[in-house]
């Protein structure tokens, strides 16, 4: 396969630059089945930074803390200067129990352990994974506003957020990015989230731009996953609604549309979806995940395929509201639709 030219966008209003699609590292560590080798996953995050892609995303959750280890082994001897590092802070785990938490306090201990754990003296872009519907938004961001003038942070993100917890972040300290989850079955983003980003000047990133791998193999993908996988974990636990079995059987027509597509434009129905998410703008970055050398390869090429008005408007026909079945989550899993926060006090720190 000829090797993909990746690009360089803008994102957000701050001078952040970019590749214009990005790497998922989780799933090389967690939540997606047993950890991989180290010595692959390394390999493959060279091979993602020597083809162009260079902003790596990460959580201090996923593992937990174990891979903002391994990228703190991959950006050793000289890699560190070449990246565009992401991290996230807020998803607390202890005991086996999931908190969110925004405090100052946690904000910066967070910090600390994730710059500890990457090896690095600063991070690029440091989201707040999850919000805190206990915290002010401000108090959170002020807190974070203390890391960017210490030199802690460059630039700082927000994740699953609702359109008026952005509004007021943004007023604090300017936000550079929003992490949303945006693709082909999970559109709803489009009504206000992504219209809010663009009215501040804000950039994308767009997390499970395949839908968990559903856009890239249909519900026949739940068979192949390991039983610690957070996709069947959670399905049993309908956590994860879409891939509860009827609803599976739903959206497999979704999927059969995207597929036919794909083989007249001869190319496959992952790269399909991730063209779809290129052509959102240029102030939109895809981090897909993978494992693989391979499905990387696969990933970057969808750079490079162009589609027309009339076949994003086909896209956008099969892929509208009524056509995926079940929530994207249910239970502890918050999302935006929740992510609203007390207002400040009056006196009240930030």
């Amino acid at each position: 396969m000829a090797t993909t030219k990746v690009g360089r966008i803008k994102l957000g209003s701050q001078g952040l630059e970019v590749s214009a699609q990005g790497l998922g590292c989780m799933g090389m560590s967690a939540i997606y089945g047993p950890p991989k080798p180290e010595a692959d996953m390394v390999a493959l995050i060279h091979h993602a930074i020597n083809s162009g892609v260079t902003l790596l995303d990460t959580s201090d959750v996923y593992g937990p803390h174990t891979n903002e280890i391994l990228l703190g082994k991959a950006l050793k001897d000289g890699v560190r200067n070449r990246v565009e590092l992401a991290t996230k802070f807020g998803i607390h785990l202890t005991e086996g129990q999931r908190e969110i938490r925004g405090d100052p306090a946690y904000v910066r201990a967070a910090c600390e352990g994730s710059l500890k754990r990457l090896g690095v003296d600063c991070i690029d872009l440091y989201y707040q994974h999850r919000i805190d519907t206990r915290v002010p938004i401000e108090v959170t961001i002020g807190e974070l506003k203390k890391l960017v003038e210490e030199g802690k942070v460059k630039y700082i993100g927000l994740s699953e957020a609702s359109a008026s917890t952005i509004r007021r972040a943004h007023a604090v300290h300017p936000i550079t990015a929003v992490q949303l989850e945006w693709s082909l079955w999970s559109r709803d983003v489009e009504e206000e989230i992504v219209p809010t980003c663009r009215e501040l000047g804000i950039g994308i990133v767009a997390y499970s731009p395949l839908g968990r791998g559903f856009l890239s193999s249909g519900p026949k993908m739940v068979e192949t996953l390991s039983n610690d996988d957070f996709r069947k974990v959670c399905s049993y636990f309908t956590y994860l609604p879409r891939f509860q079995p009827e609803n599976l059987k739903h959206n497999e027509r979704l999927y059969e549309q995207v597929n036919k597509i794909a083989a007249r434009k001869e190319c496959t129905p992952s790269q399909l979806a991730l063209a779809w998410i290129h052509h959102q703008g240029n102030d939109v970055c895809s981090i897909p995940g993978t494992t693989k050398i391979e499905n990387f390869n696969q990933n970057i090429a969808a750079l490079a395929l162009k589609l027309t008005p009339e076949e994003m408007a086909e896209l956008e026909s099969i892929a509208s509201a009524d056509a995926v079945k079940g929530d994207r989550y249910t239970g502890t899993f918050a999302t935006y639709h929740e992510s609203e926060t007390p207002p400040l006090s009056s006196g009240q720190p930030v």
